[in-house]
């Protein structure tokens, strides 16, 4: 197939031969032909002296220009290759997981780009974040289908990251009905999630180990849970044991979603709260409330590296203020899911968040997500989640 040919500017193929999938337009020779191609364009990556590197999709208008598809120069982008790609992930989710309940593809990890995929049993929600995916979409869903034959799939294309490729935001059921929340099966539980009303794609897969860490820590314990969505942590606890569990979320439906679940778990003790998690810790502390495991699994404070200063010091004040409401011996988990905030920079704004909560700690525990989401061993940025677990003094 013949696509079209981008050169690189001298000396700017350093990153692209060591693995980055990546190609900046300040890399590439941006020349009017180049900037006339309708994004998502397949094209064929080339070194300044024409040598070819690999095939990716092209956006003229995206800071991020080129997103590697393969190093093969020769490969046809078409329904099979994506069949291929769908296909490799699956087997490598069906070896890590005995339930048909993960996230199937997750993006440059897999091999496909700006591409999003959650299972959810025979329903697949799907975010095609990049301009060379929404052109793909079509072959997408039929290499889907015929792989998994899903009941429903929805394209859940509401990601502020679309705005960036020039791209609509919208929702649409593509292939079958749904009507509100649907199970999920985690760790012997049942979650509820809305892939249409909910946050993100309907669930946090990413968490899943992690609340299955949290959950003993938390037996026989009063159990906080801040920015709670669908109750995943406190609900794990309950499981485990612990006497009662607080979800605390602005989010109307995920509490409705976590009581959903704890009803049709048997779970008794959870009490849920509207309220911003900040002011929840003022009220709890003023009222010397104590919990044996508190969990703060906020959304990113940094969505842009000029937002770093500003949301570093929003983790160092929420990790001091979580401290302040942990019993004696008892245990806080943090999390932050920003890919702009280095692993280091956001362990030592917890660690002086806890000092300034006049408690001692000892890391027990620290952990990225779970691996249905594997990282791009290039791209740091795929190695977004950070979650910590600290035994308090």
């Amino acid at each position: 197939m013949s696509h079209p040919t981008l050169k690189l500017l001298t000396g700017q193929d350093r990153r692209l031969r060591a693995g980055h999938p990546w190609v900046f337009s300040n890399e590439l020779q941006m020349d009017a032909a180049a900037k006339a191609l309708p994004p998502g364009t397949v094209v064929r990556l080339a070194a300044a002296d024409g040598r070819p590197m690999a095939l990716a999709q092209f956006n003229p208008h995206s800071l991020i220009a080129a997103r590697v598809l393969t190093r093969n120069k020769d490969a046809t982008i078409d329904e099979a290759f994506l069949e291929r790609r769908l296909a490799r992930a699956l087997r490598l989710r069906e070896r890590l997981l005995d339930q048909p309940y993960y996230r199937l593809i997750h993006a440059e990890a897999d091999g496909l780009p700006g591409l999003v995929i959650d299972r959810f049993g025979d329903l697949m929600v799907c975010q095609l974040n990049s301009a060379g995916m929404a052109l793909l979409e079509a072959p997408l869903l039929a290499a889907l289908d015929r792989l998994l034959a899903p009941r429903c799939v929805v394209l859940r294309n509401d990601s502020p990251v679309r705005e960036l490729e020039g791209l609509p935001l919208e929702l649409r059921v593509v292939k079958g009905e749904l009507a509100g929340p649907i199970p999920v099966q985690e760790h012997g539980l049942t979650f509820m999630a809305d892939p249409l009303e909910g946050q993100k794609t309907g669930w946090y897969y990413d968490q899943r180990d992690n609340r299955q860490f949290t959950a003993r820590l938390g037996k026989d314990q009063r159990v906080l849970d801040l920015y709670s969505y669908g109750g995943g942590f406190g609900l794990a606890a309950l499981a485990a044991g612990a006497r009662s569990a607080l979800a605390i979320d602005r989010s109307p439906t995920g509490l409705d979603l976590a009581r959903a679940a704890a009803e049709h778990n048997g779970l008794a003790g959870l009490v849920t709260e509207r309220a911003d998690a900040f002011a929840a810790l003022d009220r709890l502390a003023a009222d010397k409330e104590r919990f044996g495991l508190v969990v703060a699994d906020p959304p990113a404070f940094v969505k842009s590296k000029r937002d770093l200063k500003v949301g570093l010091k929003g983790y160092r004040k929420l990790a001091r203020a979580a401290a302040g409401v942990v019993g004696e011996e008892g245990f806080l988990a943090i999390a932050c899911c920003s890919h702009n905030v280095p692993l280091e920079a956001f362990a030592d704004e917890v660690r002086r968040g806890i000092r300034d909560a006049g408690r001692g700690a000892r890391l027990l525990h620290q952990a990225g997500a779970a691996p249905d989401h594997p990282a791009h061993p290039m791209l740091p940025e795929s190695m977004y989640l950070k979650f910590h677990v600290y035994a308090l003094d």
